[in-house]
């Protein structure tokens, strides 16, 4: 493999349109709302798409260093894991990817709100630091907190809330009580991604430390506080439809709900943790499409 496969491996792209799901709805409300902007939505997801490669970059480096990525490990092989980058070469990765981010950060906060003001700028840029840190700490260092089980609740603030809400922010300069709604579906739907990925893990995880939340729960529990994730998240994007005026077409997002309650059947079916990793794209992707029609319907179809 080359290094240019080799660090596409690390920056495994497939949880990239996941990443990007609450860019694409926030950007559907603040449409809704009257307010679009092609460059900040550009940036936007150019922004996420770059804190999830770091988050990436630091995971395989983190989990490589500790041993949680081992033989025992279910799910596809790590970069370091494999030999295919050393510990080295990643670390310079994450250091050239956090440089980059902090680009993109200060481009899309100046392309926002310009150089005059100063109070929403410093915020969102307190905002962008914490984002990078976040993304790194998950597995690096001691007090990483993925090894705590606090995993999902900073994939929900993140994925959900700050990905939904501070997008439409950017485009708005505000946010509507009403949004929480939608930013706490994707939040919820991204929550159960890492979840099934933690209930795939529990074994090796639990082997070698690594307390997710999963594992503090055990398998049957994961799966009620899985079924119990996707369930809320569906009603609360129902309501939130079912609250804003548009076009008939928002209602086509739900579809995206089908393939996520067939895999809750086949969650609650299975006992083999090695089958649930087909079901990780499967979320995922359903996730995105819910998110891509809903930001079709509000932007192109109001």
């Amino acid at each position: 493999m080359t290094k240019v496969n080799a660090w596409l491996n690390a920056a495994r792209l497939r949880t990239l349109p996941l990443s990007i799901s609450g860019i694409l709805v926030g950007t559907g409300i603040a449409s809704f709302y009257g307010a679009t902007n092609s460059l900040v939505f550009i940036l936007a997801l150019c922004t996420t798409v770059g804190l999830q490669i770091t988050s990436n970059f630091a995971n395989d480096y983190g989990d490589g260093v500790k041993g949680t990525d081992n033989d025992a490990r279910l799910g596809p092989k790590r970069a370091l894991q494999s030999g295919l980058l050393t510990a080295k070469e990643l670390r310079r990765g994450i250091y050239i990817s956090i440089v980059l981010n902090s680009v993109l950060i200060v481009l899309l906060i100046i392309t926002s709100f310009g150089l005059k003001q100063i109070l929403y700028p410093s915020l969102f840029l307190l905002l962008g630091a914490f984002a990078i840190w976040a993304a790194i700490k998950y597995t690096v260092g001691e007090s990483a907190y993925g090894y705590n089980g606090l995993g999902d609740i900073f994939v929900f603030i993140f994925f959900g809330l700050v990905s939904v809400l501070g997008t439409m922010f950017l485009y708005l300069k505000a946010i509507y009580l009403i949004a929480f709604l939608p930013a706490v579906s994707i939040g919820l739907l991204s929550v159960g991604v890492l979840n099934l990925n933690n209930m795939r893990d529990i074994k090796s995880d639990k082997s070698v430390g690594k307390n997710t939340l999963v594992v503090k729960l055990g398998l049957e529990k994961a799966k009620m506080y899985h079924y119990t994730l996707l369930s809320i998240s569906f009603l609360c994007l129902f309501y939130y439809l079912s609250t804003t005026n548009g076009s008939l077409i928002r209602y086509l997002s739900l579809i995206g709900f089908v393939p996520v309650f067939i895999h809750l059947r086949k969650v609650a079916l299975t006992n083999n943790e090695a089958e649930l990793d087909p079901e990780l794209k499967k979320l995922a992707l359903s996730t995105f499409f819910t998110a891509l029609v809903f930001f079709i319907s509000y932007y192109y179809f109001l």
